[in-house]
């Protein structure tokens, strides 16, 4: 797991990889928590997720109603097949904004 440099449009990038379980949950959580403080949009890069559970799952819905609140957006970016397997069962894939990669992630929230 690591967060990029904040770019100049200020989203933060939260880079996860594999495994979303349990076990790691705590820290994504606590990285999660303090992006979506320090204001402004999230992105979460969960291309080299592997695998993920419901305690992962709950952490990011965690973090999605977190950045709502404060008037922004937390969205995902490049999304591997084993994580969006995982969104798809649950729903999920309809309420968290989902995109191809961070380009077009940057472009749709520059839009709205």
């Amino acid at each position: 797991m690591s967060e990029a440099p904040t770019p100049p449009n200020g989203r933060r990038v939260i880079h996860l990889d594999g495994s979303v379980d349990l076990e790691h949950t705590p820290d994504i959580r606590e990285v999660l928590l303090n992006a979506v403080a320090l204001g402004g949009d999230v992105l979460v890069d969960l291309s080299a997720v592997t695998y993920i559970d419901s305690s992962g799952i709950a952490c990011l819905i965690e973090a999605l109603h977190e950045a709502r609140e404060r008037g922004a957006e937390l969205g995902l970016v490049s999304v591997s097949i084993q994580a969006m397997r995982v969104l798809e069962l649950a729903r999920l894939d309809m309420v968290f904004p989902i995109h191809a990669d961070l380009a077009s992630a940057t472009q749709a929230l520059a839009r709205a």
